[in-house]
C-alpha cells in the first residue's frame, strides 16, 4: 500500500460526518490501523459501530473531501498529516482523555516531539502583559523549551513572537482548519511560526472559526505541554479553561500576579488561590519543572521585559532624577494623569513631557481613559 493509500484510509476514518473520535477508537481497537479497518467487509465494520455510522464511512461525497485533502498535503513539503501510531505523534497527547486521531500540520513535523510549555492569556492584554508574555517566552525558548499557544490576539500572539525573537521553537494550536488562519491579521505570524515550529489543527480543511472549537482546542494546548503559564486573564477567560484542563491532565499550572485593580489580573489571582504556582521570573518556571535544558538562559536575572530602547538616557526634557521620581510616584498600578500630578508634585507641562519620553523609552504605557502604567524594567 502506498503512502497516499494509507493517508486516504486515515482521512476516510476521520472525515466521515457522524463518525466521531469515540467511534474511531472503537474501530481502531477492533481492527488496528485505519488501512486495516477498510480491509474488512462492510458488515464487519457495521457490527462494531452500527449500520448508520458504517454507511457514513462509504459516502461517495467523502471521496471528494479525501482527494482535496491529499491535494493540499502534496502541494508543499511543509504540509503534513500525522496520525496515531506515527513515531512523531506527540506522546503527551496520548495521556489526555480524547487524543485526536489525525493532526494537520504546517511547518516542522519534528517540532511536535519537543518538550514544551504553554503560555496563554487574555486577548485584551495590557501593554505590561504583552511585554511579560514576550519576555517569558523568549527566556524559556532560549532555555530549550518549545512555546505552545493558540495564535489568538493579545498574550498568545506575544508568546509566539517572543519565542521567535529568541530564535526558539513555537507551536500554534488553532481552532480552524489548517488552511484558515484566525484571526486574519495573524496570517504572517502563522507563516513565521511554520518556518520555526509548527501550526497544528485537528479540524478538517475549511473549518471556520466556530466558537465551540476553541475550548476543545485548548485541551491540546494543555496536553502538548509540560505546564501552562497564564500571563493575564479575566475571570471568564478561555485561558482558565486551558489551565483547568492542564491541572486535570496532571500538568503544572503557573500564573503571574498583577494589580488588584486590573480586570486582566483577576483570572490569574483566582488560579493562585486555587493552587497555581506564582511566578515572577522564567527561572521560577524552570526550577519548578526541574528543567536543565540548554545553558543559554541567565538564571540570575528575570527575563527581559522591555524593548531594546529601555534604559536609554532620558531626553533633555527631563533629568534622570525627575524620571525616577515620576516612576516612583506612578508605582505599579494604572494611574490617572491628575492623580499622578498630585503624587509627583509636577505641573501638567513637565509631567506630559516626562511621560512622553518614558513612553518612548518603553518604561511607561498609556492606557485607555487617560491612565498610565509603569512597565517592568530590566534588572
Amino acid at each position: 500500500m502506498t503512502e497516499t493509500d494509507t493517508l486516504a484510509a486515515w482521512l476516510r476514518l476521520t472525515l466521515a460526518n457522524g463518525v466521531g473520535s469515540v467511534t474511531q477508537r472503537r474501530l481502531l481497537t477492533a481492527f488496528g490501523p485505519a488501512p486495516e479497518i477498510f480491509d474488512n467487509e462492510r458488515s464487519a465494520i457495521a457490527a462494531v459501530i452500527g449500520s448508520r455510522a458504517s454507511e457514513k464511512l462509504f459516502d461517495p461525497e467523502l471521496d471528494r473531501r479525501i482527494d482535496a485533502t491529499l491535494e493540499w498535503h502534496a502541494k508543499d513539503k511543509d504540509r503534513h498529516l500525522v496520525v496515531l501510531g506515527d513515531d512523531d505523534y506527540p506522546t503527551s497527547l496520548l495521556d489526555i482523555a480524547d487524543p485526536p486521531t489525525l493532526l494537520y500540520v504546517r511547518g516542522e513535523r519534528s517540532a511536535l516531539t519537543h518538550a514544551a510549555l504553554a503560555i496563554v492569556g487574555s486577548r485584551n492584554a495590557t501593554p505590561a502583559g504583552i511585554s511579560n508574555a514576550e519576555s517569558f517566552a523568549g527566556a524559556l525558548a532560549r532555555a530549550g523549551l518549545s512555546i505552545v499557544s493558540g495564535l489568538a490576539l493579545g498574550i498568545d500572539g506575544a508568546a509566539h513572537r517572543g519565542a521567535l525573537s529568541a530564535g526558539g521553537h513555537t507551536i500554534a494550536l488553532i481552532g480552524t482548519g489548517i488552511d484558515r488562519i484566525y484571526p486574519a491579521r495573524h496570517h504572517q505570524l502563522a507563516l513565521d511560526i511554520a518556518a520555526h515550529g509548527a501550526v497544528v489543527s485537528e479540524y478538517p480543511l475549511g473549518t471556520p472559526p466556530l466558537a465551540a472549537n476553541f475550548p476543545r482546542r485548548n485541551r491540546l494546548i494543555a496536553g502538548m505541554s509540560r505546564g501552562v503559564l497564564v500571563v493575564e486573564a479575566a475571570v471568564e477567560s478561555g485561558s482558565l479553561i486551558t489551565a483547568r484542563l492542564a491541572a486535570e491532565q496532571g500538568r503544572d499550572v503557573f500564573a503571574i500576579p498583577g494589580s488588584i485593580h486590573s480586570p486582566q489580573a483577576r483570572g490569574c489571582h483566582r488560579l493562585l488561590r486555587e493552587g497555581a504556582k506564582l511566578v515572577e521570573t522564567a527561572e521560577d518556571v524552570l526550577e519548578e519543572l526541574r528543567w536543565s535544558g540548554l545553558p543559554s538562559i541567565n538564571r540570575s536575572a528575570a527575563p527581559d521585559t522591555t524593548d531594546s530602547t529601555a534604559g536609554q538616557t532620558c531626553a533633555d526634557s527631563e533629568t534622570p532624577d525627575e524620571a525616577q521620581r515620576l516612576l516612583a510616584a506612578l508605582g505599579h498600578d494604572p494611574c490617572a494623569l491628575d492623580e499622578l500630578a498630585l503624587r509627583s508634585g509636577l505641573t501638567a507641562g513637565p509631567l506630559s513631557l516626562i511621560l512622553l519620553q518614558l513612553e518612548l523609552d518603553g518604561r511607561v504605557a498609556s492606557l485607555p481613559g487617560g491612565r498610565y502604567q509603569r512597565l517592568p524594567e530590566t534588572p
